[in-house]
């Protein structure tokens, strides 16, 4: 079983890693030009992103051909999910694949324009997360099928937000700036997964960003301001660790 993941806080790998099997960085596949994948098992786990599929799992689905008996897809989310599974699973279907279990879980939401990190961090025990990750994990073990549904005034919702968001990636980068605690470290230029930062005397961004926020999330010194921003507080999924962010995205 393989298990294609995109993260940029850790919640996708922490899900990732409870279902198991081999896990593949959807980023690295991207950047090394892999294409062919067959497999008993082939899953997808990712966050959602304006209420719909990410751009660069998108990318991923376009450009490789997957093969397997059972196909499986989760999605992470912080507050509100829309109809982010059912974009997703009409996406599949364009690209040929069938999904058997298709399921969504709700975690910490990392979107620095909307909420403050520390009551996102709060919220987490009401969230159930690791019971929930367990459940979706145990299912697929087991070769479930269910495909979560979405209703009409849900799809329409994530419809108009995924239209707006096609115009954001490349923009966003604007929106930060680098305060002087910063030392170069290039963390933030490592765990970027689509290689949009260059560290010279302070971080130099190419504005090819895709809105993850990785770089301001992962940054040890918390040197990456986003204009805008709700807090000063910053997240990463406290079971995954910096280095397994920068293995995934470097």
């Amino acid at each position: 079983m393989k298990v294609f993941y995109f993260t940029s806080t850790g919640n996708s790998l922490e899900v990732a890693k409870a279902i198991g099997g081999e896990l593949v960085s959807i980023p690295q596949v991207l950047k090394n030009d892999l294409t062919d994948f067959k497999e008993d098992a082939i899953g997808m786990v990712f966050p959602l992103y304006s209420l719909g599929t990410p751009g660069i799992v998108r990318e991923f689905m376009e450009k490789t051909r997957l093969q397997a008996d059972y196909f499986f897809a989760v999605i992470t989310y912080g507050n509100f999910e829309g109809g982010g599974v059912d974009d997703f699973n009409r996406l599949a279907r364009s690209r040929g694949i069938k999904l058997s279990y298709l399921n969504s879980i709700v975690m910490a939401d990392n979107y620095l324009n909307f909420f403050k990190m520390e009551n996102q961090i709060e919220s987490l025990a009401d969230k159930k997360v690791p019971e929930n990750v367990m459940k979706i994990a145990s299912d697929i073990k087991e070769r479930k099928s269910f495909i979560k549904k979405a209703s009409m005034p849900m799809k329409m919702l994530s419809y108009v937000a995924r239209f707006i968001y096609r115009f954001q990636p490349g923009t966003v980068d604007n929106r930060f700036s680098v305060e002087d605690s910063c030392n170069q470290c290039k963390v933030c230029e490592k765990v970027c997964p689509v290689d949009n930062i260059v560290v010279q005397q302070k971080p130099v961004f190419k504005h090819k960003c895709i809105s993850c926020y990785a770089c301001t999330h992962n940054c040890p010194q918390n040197a990456i301001r986003l204009k805008g921003e709700r807090s000063r507080s910053r997240f990463r999924n406290p079971g995954i660790d910096l280095a397994e962010i920068i293995k995934a995205n470097s």
